[in-house]
């Protein structure tokens, strides 16, 4: 099933390296403000399903263009695709996007694929076999001291989001760590945590297709994922942290009282000191 699912990947980054070429051809569409959808990530996506139900006929889909139109919607086994991750990354030209595949068995992702077409990098894993990229095994970063470590986010981009909340998730970050960055490709920034080129990974407003391969990766290079309360039942739930376990558990204790799932008392400082009502958007951050 890996080896399909890579299969799928590389046809799909072969379109997108394609359209690459001449991105100002692209024909763009936009779903709601700052949001776009492009042709390539419809033919991205066709790839991908062709591919895997080829395959595997009695699966069931669930793609960010397409939803669960195609496939056995009542399957054990659901692939969750995300046919091109950083769509407006991709519309500039600015070369971080990538293709993210995994296969959820009863719920449990148990198969990731992440790929990078301009950088030609794979990234792999199986549920207790590990991660890999490359072919090369991967692990979380070893660092421990949040002071010292590079942490992956994503910004707020629609109307509606909480902008106040956001710049004191930020503030409260980048004033503990070496570095914040903003990549713009989530399920690339997993992938990167589970490398250890960043040392943790957060964002509000997710999607499953967002974080379901890139969520493997990490757990099986050594990290952990969940929501900013530190619970791991996160795929549905619009938030995510991710990190080598020591960060991890320091970001936890840093971002838990932005969490939708805080406690009434770290509810209320928040919406004081940003002067906001508490509320985190639940729209798809389908980038």
């Amino acid at each position: 099933m890996l080896n399909v699912a890579i299969k799928a990947a590389r046809a799909a980054g072969a379109i997108i390296n394609r359209a690459a070429l001449d991105v100002e051809a692209v024909r763009i569409s936009q779903k709601q403000v700052n949001d776009f959808v492009t042709e390539v990530d419809h033919a991205s996506e066709e790839a991908i399903i062709e591919t895997l139900l080829t395959a595997y006929p009695n699966h069931g889909i669930l793609a960010e263009e397409s939803g669960q139109s195609r496939g056995n919607a009542h399957s054990d086994h659901i692939w969750i695709i995300d046919p091109l991750d950083g769509t407006t990354n991709f519309i500039h030209g600015f070369p971080v996007y990538c293709v993210s595949i995994a296969l959820a068995v009863a719920g449990r992702v148990e198969q990731a694929v992440i790929y990078d077409p301009t950088r030609n990098d794979l990234f792999t894993a199986t549920r207790g076999r590990g991660a890999y990229l490359n072919e090369r095994r991967i692990r979380v970063s070893k660092r421990t001291r949040l002071q010292e470590c590079l942490i992956s986010t994503g910004f707020p981009f629609r109307k509606g989001d909480n902008f106040p909340l956001y710049l004191a998730m930020m503030s409260d970050v980048m004033q503990r760590t070496a570095g914040l960055r903003r990549p713009g490709a989530a399920a690339l920034d997993l992938a990167y945590v589970a490398a250890g080129f960043a040392d943790g990974f957060f964002e509000t407003g997710l999607q499953p297709w967002d974080v379901a391969a890139g969520s493997l990766l990490v757990t099986e290079a050594g990290g952990l994922v969940g929501n900013f309360t530190g619970e791991s039942d996160f795929l549905h739930q619009n938030e995510c942290l991710a990190g080598a376990p020591r960060i991890y558990g320091q970001l936890v204790a840093l971002l838990g009282k932005y969490s939708k799932f805080a406690g009434v008392a770290d509810k209320v400082a928040v919406s004081a000191a940003t002067s906001q009502p508490l509320s985190l958007s639940a729209d798809p951050a389908t980038e």
